[in-house]
């Protein structure tokens, strides 16, 4: 039987994902003292100023709060297919990978996966997997695009390779899906408006919990006859709530103080890529790290990412080891040049011992 892994006593580092994020005190507050009315039967005043407040900073027509980014994907994948359709990824892409199964277990539909570079989609490879209209085949009926790609680290999809990639499949009669859960960071990274992604798709999602700082949250966007189904599917799966503007508030503060200070993030990701990347058993190409995404791959004859994240989580260092031989770490709000000091310093004890 193996031994409990040692409790860390003292300051710890968390690097797992910008989901950690607490609530600052302002925040708190606002939440606390947030105007609110049953958002089900009446509306909640707060909820719609952020609805508002996102699809102006969106460029869409409008949007829903609802408690989950896996939410808002499943809530689009439902609202642009049918039981029986075919959906287009990039092989990577985090509603094939990470959200359990939802594509087949809550819509029925199948899913066709295209490798991209980098996060991009070549719109050649598009256009030769969207099936013909024959009584054998599925309908191709939707391509979700990923901004940024958290499966090639935080990546930035350029926006031409975005745009070709979407105008092939709307000339194929799909339609177009944008999980831009950290849209924010790209927007930020590329100094490209939200507007000028959404204008190439038919729905987009925002996550209010990575970067932005709030404690729940993601809004799905569009225009008036996909939110009139998105309602829909929102009440379906659970995801209308009551005296929602005590989050609400939470939202519309991450979205008026927390974008541009994205910037942060990304700066203390490149350090960090800097300091990992002098380590002897590490590999990661600091100018690779293009927003608050750093994955490194180890290389090391006594460690793998799961032993190499447990020994760091032992120290005071948390991280995700995503597979044999990659660890993720996220800069956010909560962690500080003091953090990335402190992981730099511990990981090359660990690797250089």
């Amino acid at each position: 039987m193996n031994a409990p892994a040692a409790v860390h006593v003292g300051p710890v580092s968390d690097f797992r994902s910008d989901t950690v994020t607490r609530p600052s005190a302002a925040m708190r507050r606002a939440m606390a003292e947030a105007e609110v009315g049953d958002d089900v039967l009446d509306g909640d005043p707060t909820v719609s100023a952020l609805e508002a407040a996102g699809a102006r900073w969106l460029g869409v027509e409008g949007t829903l709060f609802v408690p989950s980014g896996t939410m808002a994907n499943q809530i689009a994948v439902g609202v642009h297919t049918r039981p029986g359709d075919e959906v287009i990824l990039e092989a990577d892409a985090h509603i094939l990978r990470f959200e359990s199964g939802a594509l087949g277990a809550l819509h029925g539909v199948q899913s066709v996966t295209l490798p991209g570079v980098k996060g991009a989609l070549d719109a050649d490879a598009v256009r030769r997997v969207i099936r013909p209209d024959f009584v054998h085949c599925p309908r191709s009926a939707l391509l979700c695009l990923e901004q940024t790609h958290m499966g090639s680290g935080g990546r930035v999809v350029p926006l031409a390779a975005f745009a070709s990639a979407a105008k092939v499949a709307r000339e194929g009669g799909l339609a177009v899906h944008l999980d831009g859960a950290r849209l924010a960071n790209a927007v930020v990274a590329s100094g490209i408006a939200a507007s000028e992604w959404t204008a190439h798709v038919d729905s987009v999602s925002l996550c209010l919990s990575k970067g932005l700082g709030a404690p729940v949250g993601s809004l799905i966007g569009g225009n008036a006859a996909f939110l009139q189904r998105a309602r829909t599917l929102r009440k379906r799966f659970g995801g209308w709530m009551r005296q929602s503007g005590i989050l609400g508030a939470a939202g519309l503060m991450a979205l008026h103080d927390n974008l541009a200070r994205l910037a942060d993030d990304h700066a203390l990701a490149r350090d960090l890529a800097r300091m990992l990347g002098a380590i002897d058993g590490l590999e990661i190409h600091p100018e690779d790290v293009e927003t608050n995404l750093v994955l490194v791959r180890v290389r090391h004859p006594r460690f793998g990412a799961a032993q190499l994240s447990t020994a760091l989580a032992e120290r005071g260092v948390r991280v995700l080891a995503l597979g044999p031989d990659h660890l993720r770490f996220v800069t956010h709000l909560d962690v500080g040049p003091g953090d990335v000091e402190r992981a730099g310093r511990v990981a090359r004890a660990l690797l250089v011992a």
